[in-house]
């Protein structure tokens, strides 16, 4: 499943679906209004958090603000295709241009 997930990343972005820089303070507000009411810190309220903690256990931090290993290509294929209990998000949901600025937002500098 991993590797499908990376092998979709890449066509992603050789087809210029990711080409286009992100702009990290727009992310932030689309992060912010789309993520963050599951992703946010506080697992008791946030099953995006649970879950990643309970996957994680330790390992990672399960808030994705503080994770260091995140790519926008990463970040693209689970909003675009969902993971587990995440849904996919649309293109009329989560603009393409919206979803590089996520990428840049989480995107370690």
């Amino acid at each position: 499943m991993y590797k499908a997930l990376i092998l979709l990343a890449g066509i992603l972005i050789s087809t210029g679906t990711l080409a286009q820089s992100g702009d990290p303070v727009n992310g932030k507000a689309v992060y912010e209004h789309w993520c963050s009411p599951c992703h946010a810190p506080g697992a008791r309220k946030h099953p995006g958090t649970a879950a990643l903690e309970f996957l994680y256990k330790g390992e990672k931090p399960a808030v994705l603000e503080q994770r260091l290993d995140l790519t926008p290509a990463l970040v693209a294929t689970f909003v675009r295709n969902g993971v587990k209990i995440m849904p996919p998000f649309r293109k009329t949901e989560i603009s393409d241009k919206e979803l590089a600025d996520i990428g840049a937002y989480l995107t370690p500098r």
